[in-house]
């Protein structure tokens, strides 16, 4: 069973930056495509940005410009650095394995607990 756990959130001005991690075990994570997800209160978890195991990304197009994933193999972890937040950036990260076709995924059915950004002045 795969284990993730989310850290790196918190509260930032507008214009601020952050760097989320997240780490896995119990999985043989170098070979899995990774993805970042956020839910806000009241709205749908979005996915926000993919990394694939050779480094290939994918982003939402609210987060692209501003968001770069990345991911270090030797370490389990990928991470999610954020720039330029905006007030609309607020929510709750999550981090998952996806599987299927690009640009087609499903996340894993393990969730971590997530970690908050809070964006605001």
């Amino acid at each position: 069973q795969v284990q993730l756990v989310e850290s790196g959130g918190g509260l930032v001005q507008p214009g601020g930056s952050l760097r989320l991690s997240c780490a896995a075990s119990g999985s043989n994570f170098r070979v899995n495509t990774v993805g970042w997800f956020r839910q806000a209160p009241g709205k749908e978890r979005e996915l926000v940005a993919v990394i694939s195991s050779g480094g290939r990304s994918h982003y939402a197009d609210s987060v692209k410009g501003r968001f770069t994933i990345s991911r270090d193999n030797a370490n389990n972890t990928v991470y999610l650095q954020m720039n330029s937040l905006k007030p609309e950036d607020t929510a709750v990260y999550y981090c998952n394995l996806l599987s299927g076709y690009w640009g087609t995924w499903t996340p894993g059915p393990y969730w971590g607990q997530g970690t908050q950004v809070t964006v605001s002045s």
